[in-house]
């Protein structure tokens, strides 16, 4: 384990996990404190702007891009479960602070220590193995901004597999969007239906007890549908399964 002795690991816990998962950032939490990590939460934290800034309202963003540097400017590491807002960070905060050099300056020096979960777990604490126990059948769903703006490639995966008593089975499709999208399952939620329809068939050919994914977001979407259907199909989020432990099982 390449834990680096002494690194202050803040931890962002993003707005909506805040808000609505917050059982998703305690279990981040538990993983991290089980690795030897030294996790700190800065309570001055709020949104990344990503919302203004997909719906074209960037320049109101820039409060926001300033609060982030101010706040997270000082840690080793920053770590999120969430994909989506880690892409964010990583690529709309370069973008929004265009023309404001010194603002650019800070967004360079914090950005590359912004680390989406399973980036943070295999690339700078070096494990695969976190010491996880699971025994359910469960597929994956790799979240489009994941996949696409921050390529995690198959690090989730890596870590699914070493997931004790786990039966991990492949998704159908898995690549292909979930129709969640934020803003676009507002303004086309005919479209976004019909393509969270096409997952949830690919979720249920798996025969999963359990949709894991690194995006609450997209969870949310696939799992409404899921749950509609009374499919029986939990959702539940990366970090949820690989703080689970035989004696504290999720």
């Amino acid at each position: 384990m390449a834990i680096v002795v002494g690194m202050r690991v803040a931890l962002f816990a993003t707005c909506f996990n805040d808000t609505m998962w917050p059982e998703t950032v305690k279990a981040t939490v538990r993983l991290l404190d089980r690795l030897g990590c030294r996790v700190e939460f800065p309570t001055e934290q709020t949104c990344c702007g990503q919302m203004l800034t997909n719906t074209g309202y960037a320049a109101d963003a820039v409060p926001l891009v300033r609060r982030f540097v101010q706040v997270f400017g000082d840690y080793d590491a920053v770590v999120a479960p969430s994909g989506s807002c880690v892409g964010s960070v990583r690529e709309q905060h370069r973008m929004i602070a265009d023309g404001d050099t010194t603002l650019a300056a800070r967004v360079e020096q914090v950005a590359p220590r912004v680390h989406e979960l399973s980036e943070f777990l295999v690339d700078v604490l070096g494990v695969t193995d976190v010491g996880s126990y699971f025994p359910h059948r469960v597929t994956y769903h790799p979240t489009c901004h994941s996949l696409r703006m921050i390529r995690v490639g198959d690090r989730p995966l890596q870590l699914l597999r070493a997931v004790r008593g786990i039966d991990l089975v492949e998704l159908p499709g898995a690549e292909e969007c979930c129709g969640f999208g934020g803003t676009f399952a507002i303004k086309n939620p005919d479209v976004s239906i019909a393509m969270g329809a096409d997952k949830v068939r690919g979720v249920l050919d798996t025969g999963a007890e359990v949709l894991v994914a690194g995006d609450n977001s997209c969870l949310a979407h696939i799992g409404g549908i899921l749950g509609r259907q009374r499919s029986g199909v939990r959702t539940m989020h990366l970090a949820e399964i690989l703080a689970s432990t035989a004696e504290d099982p999720a």
